[in-house]
């Protein structure tokens, strides 16, 4: 939610699963897209329109796909043309939702499905996702959640990832630090990103993005769950993690502190991926996505579960899906055909191989063919057995207030600028005049 630049640019979870922060939209809106005709042919062939949101290596993932899924199914063509990248695919998505002309087939991300999918013209998928020929229970938990509002399934899933740990071997053997284990704690993780940081080589223990965005605020759900904490309180009108966010920007707190963490200052968190690859990092929190940069790099490393405070294994997934809008009976019945068969194990392992996800299904994870890519991609392992424990962000309309009041008291805290306890009054007033707004 997920998820490729040429190199030497480094791969983000935006710009190798989905779109590259920065990164100018390919083409603008399509005029004659979604919204124009019932799409039937005079031949009988039904044409939809797909906003994939890709560049580069999921864009080719996607091509090939939909060539496969043409010789199958003849009497649907995909066109797709037309949309945008999909970091600015909910403005354009929202913009042809009011102007009446939209796409049958959009790429958006989990976290802004909620707000989207109040509009009538999104596509209940619930009968299509429960007809469909992996039984929808085989779905990972992640998966199935992120897509499902007030009972309803409201998109098909089309990433799914989760965050572990990725360490650097050569700076631990250096600095005669053991690797960490499965159970280790976030003192631990403190000690051990203390212990790796050399100013004088140039070397940090860990790193954080500093912009407060999407990407500097999910690293910290799973330590707020963790600590008993949620997102929205259970009255709705509140955030539920006053005090267990406290404790979670204590730890980031103790980081910065001890100057151990390199800040990223700059949104898609490139630069930190940079200092990791180039042997100047002992650790960083990442995901799946990540693994063809560091083994590009040759960085001798390994992948270990996040730590934790409950000794508990707790981490968090962030899905993606392909949201289905209504063109009429004709074009959603193709769209809905065509999305169902992406979710299928040999579609959905061709594209998670390729695009950096982690299967959606169990049976996707039994393929061979993801067997062997597995077996073959140090730690890829360890991120798939973690979403046995990853939960998801919730689909709530105020989730995008909310976690920019969160990204604003975690950067004023890695930067030095508030206490964690001050940080989190101010997250939690703001969070609150989002959460009152009647939706």
């Amino acid at each position: 939610m997920a998820l490729g630049q040429h190199h030497p640019a480094p791969h983000t979870r935006r710009s190798v699963l989905l779109a590259g922060s920065g990164v100018a939209a390919a083409t603008l809106l399509a005029g004659c897209g979604g919204g124009a005709g019932d799409g039937v042919g005079p031949d009988g062939r039904v044409t939809i329109n797909m906003w994939h949101g890709q560049t580069d290596t999921g864009l080719a993932a996607i091509k090939r796909l939909v060539a496969r899924f043409t010789r199958t199914h003849p009497h649907i063509s995909v066109d797709l043309s037309g949309g945008v990248l999909a970091d600015s695919m909910l403005q354009k998505v929202t913009a042809a939702l009011a102007s009446g002309s939209y796409p049958d087939i959009a790429y958006i991300f989990g976290s802004d499905l909620a707000g989207v999918a109040r509009s009538p013209q999104v596509v209940d998928l619930t009968d299509t996702v429960h007809s469909a020929p992996t039984p929808w229970k085989n779905y990972w938990g992640p998966a199935r959640e992120a897509v499902t509002i007030n009972g309803h399934v409201r998109a098909s899933p089309a990433l799914l990832d989760s965050l572990a740990v990725v360490c650097n071997k050569k700076l631990f053997r250096e600095a005669g630090v053991d690797l960490p284990e499965a159970g280790w704690t976030w003192r631990d993780f403190v000690d051990v990103a203390h212990r790796l940081t050399d100013p004088g080589r140039g070397t940090f223990g860990t790193g954080w993005p500093g912009v407060g965005d999407e990407d500097t605020v999910w690293r910290l759900w799973p330590m707020v769950w963790d600590l008993g904490g949620d997102v929205i309180g259970a009255d709705g009108r509140s955030i539920g993690f006053e005090d267990s966010g406290v404790r979670a920007l204590e730890t980031v707190q103790a980081l910065a502190r001890a100057k151990s963490v390199y800040i990223d200052p700059k949104p898609g968190t490139e630069q930190m991926y940079q200092v990791f690859a180039s042997g100047r990092m002992g650790m960083v929190v990442t995901g799946p996505w990540q693994l063809p940069d560091i083994r590009q790099a040759k960085v001798d490393y390994a992948v270990v579960p996040l730590p934790s405070y409950s000794g508990k294994p707790v981490t968090i997934s962030g899905p993606d899906t392909w949201t289905v809008f209504d063109n009429g009976d004709a074009r959603s019945r193709a769209a809905r055909t065509f999305v169902s068969w992406l979710a299928q194990p040999d579609q959905d392992v061709h594209w998670d191989i390729e695009a950096g996800s982690l299967p959606l299904s169990r049976r996707s994870e039994d393929e061979p063919a993801w067997r062997k890519h597995a077996a073959a991609t140090t730690g890829l392992d360890v991120f798939t057995k973690a979403l046995d424990s990853a939960r998801v962000r919730p689909a709530h309309p105020a989730y995008a207030q909310v976690s920019t009041a969160l990204g604003q008291a975690i950067v004023a805290v890695l930067l030095g600028k508030s206490s964690p306890a001050q940080a989190m009054r101010r997250c939690a007033s703001e969070a609150k005049a989002a959460l009152v707004i009647p939706r």
